[in-house]
């Protein structure tokens, strides 16, 4: 919670938002299963409340009120999304999103304090999907949780990198474990890391067509806003580092309304 904003003012506001809506049932018509969120906060008062007004929307709803709970919670139920408190005893939501994301896809969404930019983008860089100020709107978290399903359900499944850490597409060769790009020549091409993450992406989805949306969560890079341009100038630099013509591509292409495809065949070596 916001230092300013106490949570019984917080429940009397959240109260008074789930009675305005008379607590209709509405089920996501898209989605193939009831999604599962559980919600990670020390506070009971705002968990129940959120997985109220969650449930009278669908959902199922299981929470947590630590890293603990929550490493139960995700051993013993399938969960679809996590709404992921900044503030926690024991593990901060930052050290439990950088964990979750070394070894898991599950999207998360984290509640900050109001004004605490610099806690957003880091929870950003380390792999959130989306974020949420605290004290919020619940109409709008719930905005929030079924953008961010709609988009990560779409996603591709990824094509985990083989052992063999050499691939080869045209006329480059690229070696994953020296974050290396060369030339027919030998001639090794520096990577920014950001370059790095979607051409490894790009090559991991090799003829899928993939949005900006779904380009910046697969590589985990959501450190912009939604509707930024930030990969449309990273692809631009990528191209200009492996097209012959960066102005007429034929390695990634762009597909009008949809976003990139990478068209070459990708062998490993």
């Amino acid at each position: 919670m916001s230092p300013n904003v106490s949570v019984r003012r917080y429940d009397k506001l959240c109260h008074n938002f789930f009675n305005a809506t008379g607590g209709s049932l509405r089920i996501l018509g898209r989605m193939k299963n009831t999604p599962h969120i559980l919600i990670v906060d020390d506070s009971n008062e705002i968990s129940e409340l959120v997985e109220r007004f969650l449930r009278q929307h669908g959902f199922r709803t299981s929470s947590a009120p630590d890293g603990n709970a929550m490493r139960r919670a995700l051993a013993n139920h399938q969960v679809d999304l996590i709404v992921l408190d900044l503030m926690l005893p024991g593990d901060d939501g930052l050290v439990l999103c950088r964990d979750l994301r070394a070894k898991s896809s599950i999207p998360i969404i984290m509640l900050t304090a109001m004004g605490e930019e610099t806690d957003r983008i880091i929870g950003l860089e380390m792999g959130a999907d989306d974020y949420l100020a605290k004290p919020f709107n619940p109409r709008e978290l719930l905005a929030r949780i079924k953008s961010v399903l709609r988009r990560t359900e779409t996603l591709p499944e990824t094509r985990h990198p083989p052992k063999e850490t050499t691939i080869v597409f045209n006329l480059w060769t690229f070696d994953i474990t020296k974050r290396q790009l060369i030339t027919e020549d030998g001639v090794i091409v520096p990577l920014s890391t950001g370059e790095f993450r979607l051409l490894l992406t790009f090559i991991q989805h090799p003829g899928h067509v993939l949005s900006r949306d779904q380009l910046m969560d697969l590589t985990q890079g959501r450190d912009t806003e939604p509707f930024d341009r930030s990969i449309d100038t990273q692809v631009s630099r990528l191209r200009k580092k492996i097209e012959l013509d960066p102005k007429q591509p034929e390695i990634i292409k762009t597909v009008w309304g949809g976003g990139y495809v990478f068209t070459p065949t990708v062998r490993n070596e």
